[in-house]
């Protein structure tokens, strides 16, 4: 069963296509909803593809195809449109090369995720960093990644996740309270989070103290 949200984006997006077979952009869609922030979009869109209602399709970042509507609802002819000016379409093509996913803030210890979330940031990404998921973005702040090639200030591109293999870099959220970047180690029946860095140590928990909310998928770099 959808949320009213769900069932409105939902809608909203079988009208745009309806109209020019186009889907609409995030910016079209947080204002037909009223929302704050794009990031509530990708959630929508997640919870429609998990539920087997929209599919996204590769390689385009607007691409979407509706699977399906809700029970009970009834399509009604479409009264026709204008065409798009120049200037739209224009804006339409370069919103349709890149993805959009929300910048959280900074691995900040101490924090948690969720209270370092700027509910108006988003960064856009060119084609191909992020595949099929729910994604964020940090910013970092610190060192003890450097020999993996992640520096202070770099961004991060996070796919959301709760469980990750032996030696991937995560982001960990100890005792509910510090977040943290770090290599994932298993030693027995104890999580060890790794750093990068000679100049750190490792961290040896016991597992029930350690959540996993993400994986490192990609890296943004920029030089002043």
């Amino acid at each position: 069963m959808l949320t009213k949200k769900q069932k409105d984006l939902l809608l909203f997006i079988h009208e745009k296509m309806s109209e020019d077979d186009i889907p609409p952009s995030f910016e079209e869609m947080k204002e037909a909803l009223g929302l704050k922030s794009k990031s509530g979009i990708h959630r929508l869109i997640s919870a429609l593809e998990e539920r087997g209602y929209i599919q996204r399709l590769p390689h385009r970042a607007r691409a979407l195809e509706i699977i399906r509507l809700p029970e009970g609802f009834k399509p009604q002819e479409q009264e026709k449109k204008p065409s798009p000016s120049i200037g739209n379409m224009i804006v339409d093509a370069v919103q349709a090369i890149f993805d959009e996913v929300p910048l959280y803030g900074r691995i900040a210890a101490g924090t948690p995720i969720e209270a370092v979330r700027d509910e108006e940031a988003v960064i856009s990404l060119p084609q191909g960093m992020v595949g099929r998921g729910e994604h964020y973005a940090l910013t970092v702040d610190g060192d003890s990644m450097i020999k993996a090639g992640i520096h202070d200030q770099d961004t991060v591109i996070i796919k959301r996740c709760d469980t990750a293999n032996n030696g991937e870099i995560i982001v960990a959220l100890v005792d509910d309270l510090e977040v943290t970047l770090k290599r994932l180690r298993r030693a027995g029946n104890k999580i060890v989070l790794e750093p990068e860095n000679d100049a750190y140590e490792p961290r040896i928990l016991d597992p029930d103290r350690v959540k996993i909310q993400g994986k490192l998928v990609s890296l943004m770099r920029t030089y002043h």
